[in-house]
């Protein structure tokens, strides 16, 4: 037996992307931002309403990065998400989230998250879509495997549950893509 819920906006896993940008005036800012991924090859995209500092941001400086959340700062993450930098411009400092400049964008990398996408604004859509063109992908030392990899086991990415309003950490491997479905025949 099944239950029906309705119309609901429940996609899963919703990952927790921490959006970061300067302002006009080279202040760092970040949001929590769970409607976005993947719009293109090389490409990402995120669903940001006008009134975004973030969004404004955006298309002020054509730069962006895309942090992944993670279990250790599930606190923060959450702070920046319920607190605008319209109200608050120091949000970051209030929370302890550190910065540094990226290499590659002029946005700031949040160093507290292990995973990071490096974007410049390629267009926003008629519908208010922000597209971005991935730079360039950065990851702390700590979450590589023994061949440099990214390891997400190591790196406690966290995933928005919007059926029950809570936070989950990413579970274990339990398969090979691309591979295990060879072995039906």
């Amino acid at each position: 037996m099944r239950k029906n819920f309705g119309k609901k906006t429940w996609v899963f896993p919703c990952p927790v992307l921490i959006i970061g940008t300067y302002d006009e005036k080279g202040n760092p800012d970040a949001m929590n931002a769970a409607w976005g991924g993947v719009y293109d090859t090389n490409q990402v995209m995120l669903c940001l309403s006008d009134d975004h500092k973030t969004a404004k941001n955006i298309l002020a400086k054509k730069a962006f990065t895309v942090s992944f959340a993670d279990a250790a700062h599930v606190v923060e993450a959450d702070y920046v998400g319920i607190v605008s930098a319209n109200d608050v411009p120091n949000k970051l400092a209030k929370c302890n989230l550190k910065t540094a400049k990226s290499e590659h964008v002029d946005a700031p990398l949040l160093v507290d998250f292990p995973l990071a996408i490096e974007c410049v604004l390629n267009h926003v859509n008629e519908d208010g879509i922000i597209v971005g063109d991935i730079v360039n992908v950065s990851a702390d030392e700590s979450v590589l495997d023994e061949k440099g990899n990214v390891d997400l086991g190591k790196a406690n990415i966290i995933a928005y549950n919007s059926a029950q309003h809570d936070y989950r950490v990413l579970g274990a491997k339990v398969g090979n893509a691309f591979s295990d479905g060879k072995k039906i025949k």
